[in-house]
């Protein structure tokens, strides 16, 4: 037995190192993004009033909780690595399961490596200018410096991202804590201006905004086979991590509305930074403030990416449905690590590329209905596999899942409605690439886990 083994792992296996700390920091550190910076603008002119704006926040984070719930059920279920691909795979579906991981490879997950390596780098253009090709190679450090950080320990890693977590959440609180002096209550209570949307109809259309700012929560899950104790630490971290995120936006969007009239909130392309700008001592530095916020909160979310995002290939890979090499363990570092390096490459090739944005919007529909499909796993497992046997089932267990689907059905919808010709493509893409792909490996006697694998897992457990 080698020291990997010893220690709780087993050679060629990734071993649980992770407890709750680490769980709810990758949860929360993948959620809380840039996205933040801008989404409350949007918000803002969806909801037409302040009221609406933290009401919505509130409804978001409470339809995010059934999903949470789902998640933690499926995680204690099956507590390995993989996340939607094994929930996926042990519905009875491989062929979904393997078109999961496809997307996720070639469509979604290096390229939001590289739009949040530019994203660092474009705020630090607000100190210090820097020609497009330099900016380039400076996103390429950062995905380098990560990627060596978690490619060296997973435990590491995992300080690390539980440390910048912490970091990234203490300028919101102060924010937060500052700025509830110098709010205004006319703000808050003032009604909507004219020609701004009013009614149901807007609080609606608010909600549905804030789903981008909750997006991310069920990050920790690609790791549940490193996870110390996941049958208790899983549901835990998940149910932690959407209080403290809607906690924390709520909070947010309550300062924010009281220190900017919802017209200004609603028209402006740096909300964060004018909201801030209010505050007297504050003013002119406002920009500066908010771009160093920026830097630290997309930090933490690149580190997270970067973490747990190769996972999903390895566990496809242990089933023989994708590249063999990235199944590899480091036999030093006991982390995938082949896998996190390939990601990392695709990532920055891409960096050098143009329209990522553009290309991720490709995608964002079929994005939506992977998730659509992982709740309804729940309808499947409970009902037709005999082996569903999760240590944890959430309350009103049909319920929680049909809330879950309608939640991202409703955005589906919206989605198809505002771009369906770039989600019918995507769609064609995936399927057209993956279909191929996946009957390649599976005739190679790919797809079906192994008894040693089962075993193994039930081991570690």
């Amino acid at each position: 037995m080698n020291s990997s083994a010893a220690s709780g792992g087993q050679a060629g296996h990734l071993a649980r190192r992770l407890g709750l700390p680490a769980a709810v920091a990758i949860s929360v550190g993948t959620t809380v993004g840039s996205g933040v910076f801008s989404s409350l603008g949007e918000i803002a002119g969806a909801a037409g009033t302040a009221t609406f704006v933290i009401l919505a926040f509130v409804i978001g984070g409470l339809m995010q909780i059934p999903a949470n719930l789902c998640y933690a059920e499926l995680a204690t279920a099956y507590p390995e690595d993989g996340g939607q691909y094994i929930y996926f795979r042990e519905a009875g579906s491989r062929p979904l399961a393997f078109l999961t991981g496809w997307i996720s490879f070639w469509a979604t997950d290096p390229p939001s490596i590289s739009i949040m390596a530019l994203a660092i780098v474009n705020y630090i253009g607000y100190f210090i200018g820097m020609t497009p090709f330099v900016s380039s190679c400076v996103a390429v450090a950062f995905v380098l410096v990560f990627m060596a950080v978690h490619v060296r320990s997973v435990e590491g890693g995992a300080r690390f991202q539980t440390a910048i977590t912490a970091i990234k959440i203490i300028p919101f609180v102060l924010l937060i804590g500052i700025g509830a002096f110098f709010m205004k209550g006319d703000y808050l209570s003032a009604p909507a201006a004219i020609g701004a949307p009013v009614g149901i109809m807007a609080l609606l259309a608010a909600v549905s905004a804030t789903t981008w700012s909750y997006d991310g929560m069920a990050s920790v899950c690609y790791m549940s086979g490193e996870i110390k104790d996941p049958h208790r630490t899983m549901p835990r971290a998940l149910i932690i991590s959407v209080l403290t995120v809607m906690g924390l936006y709520v909070l947010l969007s309550t300062v924010a509305s009281g220190l900017l009239p919802i017209g200004e909130l609603a028209s402006s392309d740096a909300p964060m930074a004018d909201a801030a700008a209010q505050i007297p001592f504050v003013g002119s530095a406002a920009g500066a403030v908010t771009a160093v916020m920026a830097i630290i909160v997309i930090i933490g979310s690149l580190s997270s990416c970067i973490m747990f995002q190769p996972r999903m290939e390895y566990a496809m890979a242990k089933d023989g449905l994708f590249f063999r090499s990235f199944a590899k363990v480091h036999p030093r570092w006991q982390t995938p690590a082949f896998s996190i390096v390939v990601q990392c490459a695709v990532a920055i090739v891409l960096i050098f590329a143009s329209n990522l944005t553009t290309l991720l919007g490709y995608f964002t529909l079929v994005a939506l209905v992977k998730n659509f499909l992982t709740f309804g796993t729940i309808f499947v497992l409970r009902r037709k596999v005999p082996g569903y046997k999760p240590s944890w089932r959430m309350p009103f267990g049909y319920v929680m899942a049909a809330v879950a689907m309608f939640m991202t059905g409703t955005l589906i919808v919206s989605t198809f409605f505002w771009a369906p010709i770039p989600g019918l493509i995507a769609a064609l893409v995936a399927i057209g690439t993956g279909l191929p792909a996946y009957y390649y490996w599976a005739r190679r006697g790919g797809g079906t886990p192994t008894a040693s694998t089962a075993t193994d897992v039930a081991a570690s457990v």
